[in-house]
């Protein structure tokens, strides 16, 4: 059974869970998400799409 999560949600998790464990503070999370929020707007968004999508791609390839 083939199970899809949104990026967004998966590292919305992560920040939650980094967050709860003190790994990173509150600043640092929202430096990250602004960082994140700014590259967005930028040139980069769309070849970091693609990467992303490539590799979501070959991992789901590899479990078929």
């Amino acid at each position: 059974m083939a199970v899809t999560i949104s990026a967004v949600v998966l590292l919305g998790a992560i920040t939650f869970f980094l967050l709860k464990s003190k790994s990173v503070g509150a600043g640092g999370a929202l430096v990250l998400f602004f960082f994140g929020f700014f590259v967005a707007g930028t040139g980069a968004a769309g070849p970091i799409t693609d990467i992303t999508t490539s590799i979501a791609q070959t991992i789901a390839d590899l479990r078929t």
